[in-house]
């Protein structure tokens, strides 16, 4: 089939024509991040909050609603609105704090990322707007009563929208070509009766002259051809541009600088700043703003009435050329075109038949191509400061981040999602990457090697984890998606990419050499790692509250550990295969395993293994100085992350290999001779090798924990912590008293920051790697049949099951037959309703008793691998 918008990213690729140019890079939450944060102590929430935002100036990035930018953020659109109740535009999306929220951080909005092609051809994205005052008092006062035993007070509990007495606000993007972008706002009036609805379009640059010496200030300039009015883009990094847009009512130009009066108490300099929309609009006072034809900051304003029931639209258009009709019948057929395009590309994505799944599959992708945002954060300018600024505390360089001072970000990153996590996490943005693998396989193989890159990577191999604490551990994942989409490409292609393969491959072996040295203290093979990207799911707080000097060996940093191993393996394995050097490579992760593999599963007289014999279960164990050993014994999925790693070397493999396929015959035979445990799990001469963490007596006394419905399994997937914790458990370590407790969705712990949220719901990731193990066990071993649920009269394959578990997450997005999602469970009424019934928000993770959506709402990153669920289960 001809694809229109597959030619677009063939073309992108190839360098024929930057289709990635222009796209939705533009943060949804600038406020409150690390990266804005010049404080003694590091309060990033505290030292940029979200009343300052619409003042102050940002140094490190921009951020609006439903907006686009350049891909270094130096030119900048997003949609402005105002209800005439509002105390302030709304300009961006409004959310609690850390220390405000009851559950930890919390956007509290509605808007939905309806669609998104992988070049950004076309892009749909939906807010919804009371048409009453927006209740920002209410919902801080409110969250603020609220403890953690309560439920969050989310925007959809205020009544605001009762009544339909709200617009729909849609913003849709078409590019006619890659510097020439359309583009509509439709407000739709969803009450009976007719509103107004002040529309502010919003066109700015990135302030940098504020904070360092630019030889030429940007402009932004009123133009007038043939009695239409359009202003001019001038900017010596990103070049020349026209803004078309609809006759407007009054057209508005102020600079983005700091409003220094409001924040600091100190005399402007002048009076347009940043804010200045805010207060003409608001105070109807338009004085000033005549005076002015150039600027900074731009927009032409919209004061419109709309009927009930009845919709307007606004047309914009940025672009290169100068046009003499900026919307001619081109306009909105080039729209036409675009979504018969973006359906064809999905058509031929999906593999379903199902209408359901396909509108499941394309939100996913549309959040996960909406959360591509650009991202700038070098560490040594935010630590010295910049010149124009005062000098930062001297407090700061033994705070956050001073051992970061080579990394130097200036990407588009996929991020988990834009407003409460605008920032990457390295083991997230894997998972992102598997499932952008099934779009758009080139930018999911260039996220991977952005964070091999040596001003990523720490000079020791460290792969930074996310900008609260670069230094923390998350999962070391990288190797693993890159052979996902390696595999899907060769599916798709016929071909793999070897090439890449080896670039990771390279880099990889310092990030796992650093794993190695640092996270095996006791020189052993089994891991520590702290948190691991888990929130400690522990009785303790992994990565800080460790009693004394002692060292938590835990299970899962074990597993991941001897996963990397075979992902490495496999790796070296395939790229041997073209080029015999790498062969040794291969042996020395295979031995390492091994090695792993004997270590957690108790194998020498001389260690004591992570494996319980009585309870049937692997638990972290504490080892103390004095050489105790204390087990920790919670059931959590940390444990079962064992049951992950395994890997099957095809005969022919082995066969053109000849010298890596010796080394494995020594290696059995040396092991046998020396321990009883059969690490390799199965191998015969002229056969297939399986590797397994785990035997296959140990194996099936873990499928039937995981698959019970009183432990593990939920009607929507795997639960993180065993639902035996319901009774909680407690140990007492040196008289000190810890506890935990099965809590299925949010958590009522303080640990790591008071967001401790791995106590038993269903989260995505982990769920996903799971499945792909019973596949993988299923082709490959004689563990044929197992009860599902547990101690069920009938028996599965582990094929059937896996495919059982993956509809059970898939149905957390589905409607039942009473029209409700489980993820909407708490507002399924209004999800009833016709203009909210397709709408489809991707949450952080999931309750393990009915599968509602909990933590963050719009987190698609690692929650659109449903899409890739949907696929494999046709």
């Amino acid at each position: 089939m001809h694809l229109q918008e597959q030619n677009r990213i063939d073309e992108n690729y190839k360098k024929d024509k930057d289709w990635l140019h222009w796209g939705p890079y533009l943060s949804e939450r600038q406020w409150g991040t690390v990266r804005e944060d010049y404080s003694v102590d590091g309060s990033a929430w505290d030292y940029f909050p979200h009343d300052h935002a619409r003042s102050r100036t940002y140094r490190w990035g921009e951020d609006g609603m439903a907006g686009i930018s350049d891909k270094y953020c130096n030119v900048c659109f997003g949609v402005t609105l105002w209800n005439g109740k509002d105390p302030i535009l709304k300009e961006r999306l409004f959310g609690l704090t850390g220390p405000e929220g009851n559950h930890g951080e919390d956007v509290k909005e509605l808007y939905y990322y309806l669609e998104n092609t992988p070049t950004h051809s076309y892009m749909k994205h939906l807010y919804k707007y009371s048409q009453n005052e927006f209740p920002y008092d209410c919902l801080v006062s409110e969250n603020k009563k609220r403890g953690k035993d309560d439920l969050e007070f989310e925007l959809l509990d205020t009544g605001i929208f009762e009544n339909n007495q709200y617009f729909d606000v849609f913003t849709e993007y078409a590019k006619a070509d890659s510097e020439d972008i359309l583009i509509k706002i439709t407000i739709e009036n969803r009450h009976e009766f007719a509103a107004d609805i002040h529309v502010v379009p919003t066109l700015w640059i990135r302030n940098y002259w504020s904070f360092r010496e630019q030889e030429n200030k940007p402009v932004i300039k009123r133009e007038t051809k043939n009695g239409n009015d359009y202003v001019s883009v001038s900017h010596e990094y990103v070049g020349d541009y026209n803004f078309y847009f609809d006759q407007a009512d009054r057209l508005l130009f102020t600079e983005n600088e700091t409003n220094s009066e409001r924040i600091y108490g100190t005399a402007n300099s002048q009076p347009f700043k940043k804010d200045f929309f805010h207060d003409a609009i608001i105070n109807n006072d338009f004085t000033l703003s005549s005076t002015k034809t150039a600027g900074t900051k731009f927009a032409p304003l919209y004061v419109v009435c709309v009927e009930g029931k009845s919709s307007v639209t606004i047309q914009l258009r940025l672009s290169k050329e100068e046009l003499e009709n900026p919307f001619d019948s081109s306009f909105n057929a080039t729209f036409s075109k675009r979504i018969a395009e973006s359906d064809a590309f999905y058509a031929a994505i999906t593999k379903s038949k199902n209408k359901e799944h396909q509108q499941i599959q394309k939100q996913a992708f549309a959040g996960l191509l909406w959360s591509k945002q650009y991202y700038n954060y070098d560490v040594e300018t935010w630590l010295l400061g910049d010149p124009k600024q005062p000098k930062p505390p001297e407090q700061r360089w033994e705070g956050r981040n001073t051992n970061w001072k080579t990394l130097r970000n200036h990407d588009i990153i996929s991020m988990p999602d834009a407003w409460e996590y605008p920032w990457y996490a390295s083991w997230d943005l894997a998972f992102h990457c598997v499932t952008f693998g099934l779009i758009d396989p080139d930018f999911a193989k260039n996220q991977l090697l952005l964070f091999t890159k040596e001003w990523y990577m720490a000079p020791n191999g460290q792969i930074p984890a996310y900008e609260w604490s670069f230094s923390d551990v998350n999962p070391p994942v990288q190797a693993w998606a890159a052979l996902q989409i390696f595999k899907n490409d060769r599916d798709k292609t016929g071909k793999g990419d070897v090439n890449f393969l080896k670039r990771m491959f390279n880099k990889l072996a310092l990030n796992f050499t650093w794993w190695v040295n640092r996270l095996d203290t006791n020189e052993n093979n089994v891991f520590e790692g702290g948190f691991l990207g888990l929130d400690n799911i522990g009785v303790f707080d992994r990565s800080h509250g460790i009693l004394g000097k002692g060292k938590l060996e835990q299970v899962d940093g074990t597993s991941w550990m001897a996963l990397y191993c075979l992902n490495m393996l496999e790796m070296s394995l395939e790229i041997a295969m073209v080029d015999e050097t790498y062969e040794d490579m291969a042996t020395k992760y295979f031995g390492h395993f091994v090695f792993i593999a004997e270590a957690l599963n108790q194998i020498s007289k001389e260690y004591v293994g992570t494996w319980d014999e009585v309870d049937g279960f692997f638990y972290d164990k504490l080892v103390m100085p004095d050489g105790e050993y204390i087990p920790i014994k919670v059931r959590s999925i940390a444990s079962l992350l064992a049951m992950v790693a395994l890997l099957c070397i095809k005969k022919e493999t082995l066969d053109q290999l000849p010298k890596f396929s010796k080394s494995v015959d020594w290696f059995k035979k040396h092991r046998a001779d020396n321990l009883k445990f059969p690490v390799i799990q199965e191998y015969a001469a002229g056969g297939d090798l399986l590797l397994s963490l785990v035997p296959k007596d140990r194996m099936q006394i873990l499928a039937k924990t995981v698959l019970d419905e009183n432990e593990f399994l939920s009607p929507h997937g795997l639960r993180s912590l065993s639902k035996i914790h319901k009774d909680p458990y407690n140990i007492s370590i040196q008289g000190v008293k810890y506890c935990i407790n099965y809590e299925p969705a949010e958590s009522t712990s303080s640990l790591f920051g008071g967001n401790s949220n791995w106590r038993g719901p269903v989260w995505m990731p982990l769920n996903y790697l799971f499945i792909q193990a019973l596949v993988e066990y299923y082709k490959y071993t004689d563990l044929v049949k197992v009860s599902f649920p547990n101690n069920a009269t009938n028996e599965l394959d582990l094929k059937q099951i896996s495919i059982e578990l993956s509809k059970r997450i898939i149905s957390v997005f589905e409607k039942d037959a009473d029209g409700n999602r489980p993820i909407n469970q708490l507002h399924a009424e209004q999800y009833r309703d016709s203009n909210f019934e397709e709408l489809i928000l991707f949450y952080e993770y999931f309750s393990g008793e009915n599968g509602r959506g909990v933590g963050a709402s719009h987190q698609t990153g690692w929650s659109a691998l449903v899409a890739n669920l949907i696929n494999e289960i046709q």
